[in-house]
């Protein structure tokens, strides 16, 4: 049944990358094949050889009545709300912990792919890194993969913000995805859906492009909606972190499953300084945090990016973000705004690479943007 599965996972995978023939070029649509493939090495070994929050978010879904199941959809956010989800397919259906994690490595390529177009009709130019064209070499970054295709809340953030991206490239047109990106991310992590609702809204508002009349009543919408989630918001953000120990009394044999085992990569960030806190968040683990193969992975890609973003700050970094489309310009609000709100409350290396996954591609693309910006601008003073 998982091999069956798993094949009907790889077929859908490469119609999804071939619905996009009237966007990309031949060249593109063969590298986005190769990313198919690569996402899914990751998303079996994501399956076989990490432990943790994903095992438990399938098998109690799979132990759960039909009554738990009306109750967690109808009014509760976060993991009782994964749980809920998880639900048909884990009970109803009686798919495997291997086959749940193969659907939920589809959505998080889903999402990636989102990314991967944006990316190409926003960026101009493609420039190069030493010999290598940055587009779409910095697709392949190890964890931009990993922590997009294992069963949990990650992996569905990144698949709803890479929709919400998609969505907003053409709004008249993907309406409805902007309206189930938010709806999702909303009841998994409403303050990341305030995050993109303040972003997008302040990127919008700034666009030299529209009418004041249009930015006033956008400005009154988004202060509308975001008055009307900010409580939710609220609540959520006191309750997520005793959602799982609160559930044990439904489940106490399977609490074991929901833990987290981060005793390796604690640190004590109360005594850091405001910018190595964002540093810490958007550049470690470093070679001196290495203690294990995955860090020792994470500190190769960080080094990477820490070295393609330092020609950022070099080239006047505030012109080049008013020079940037609304869409780029959205991604990097989003971008401060969830650095800004993770960077100071967050202890543990493993968590934030896991947080930053969710802003990462708006990182990437902003670097890309910047490139281009530059190699723009040199030719038209050539």
């Amino acid at each position: 049944m998982d091999i069956f599965f798993l094949l009907i996972i790889i077929i859908l995978g490469l119609g999804f990358v071939s619905s996009f023939k009237n966007e990309l070029g031949v060249l593109e649509l063969q590298q986005l094949r190769k990313l198919w493939f690569y996402h899914l090495i990751f998303g079996v070994y994501y399956c076989f050889f990490v432990q943790g929050d994903a095992v438990g978010y399938w098998r109690v879904a799979q132990e759960m009545s039909i009554e738990d199941f009306d109750k967690f959809l109808a009014g509760e956010k976060g993991t009782y709300f994964l749980f809920a989800l998880n639900y048909y397919p884990a009970k109803v259906l009686g798919l495997s912990y291997f086959s749940g994690t193969m659907l939920y490595t589809f959505l998080g390529f889903i999402g990636l792919s989102f990314f991967y177009v944006v990316t190409y009709k926003t960026i101009p130019y493609n420039s190069k890194f030493k010999e290598y064209y940055l587009f779409p070499l910095v697709f392949f970054m190890p964890n931009l993969h990993f922590w997009s295709c294992g069963v949990g809340k990650d992996t569905l953030l990144f698949f709803c913000i890479g929709m919400f991206a998609y969505g907003i490239l053409n709004i008249a047109k993907r309406l409805p995805f902007l309206f189930i990106a938010l709806g999702l991310s909303y009841f998994i992590r409403p303050h990341i859906t305030l995050f993109l609702l303040v972003s997008f809204g302040l990127a919008y508002v700034m666009s030299s492009k529209v009418s004041k009349g249009q930015r006033i009543i956008f400005s009154i919408v988004l202060i509308g909606i975001g008055i009307a989630i900010l409580p939710s918001v609220m609540e959520f953000a006191k309750i997520e972190e005793t959602t799982i120990d609160s559930f044990e009394a439904f489940s106490d044999k399977k609490a074991d499953l929901l833990s987290r085992s981060t005793t390796g990569s604690r640190i004590d960030i109360s005594s850091y300084p405001f910018p190595l806190k964002v540093f810490t968040f958007l550049y470690r683990p470093l070679f001196f945090d290495i203690n294990g193969i995955p860090a020792a992975i994470a500190s190769f890609e960080n080094l990477l990016l820490l070295i393609i973003s330092f020609r950022i700050f070099k080239n006047k970094p505030l012109q080049t973000f008013k020079a940037a489309p609304f869409l780029v310009k959205g991604l990097v609000i989003f971008l401060i705004v969830g650095t800004l709100a993770f960077s100071q409350s967050l202890g543990n290396l493993g968590i934030m690479i896991r947080m930053r996954n969710m802003f990462l591609p708006g990182f990437l693309i902003f670097i890309l943007w910047s490139y281009s910006y530059q190699k723009e601008l040199l030719r038209k003073r050539k």
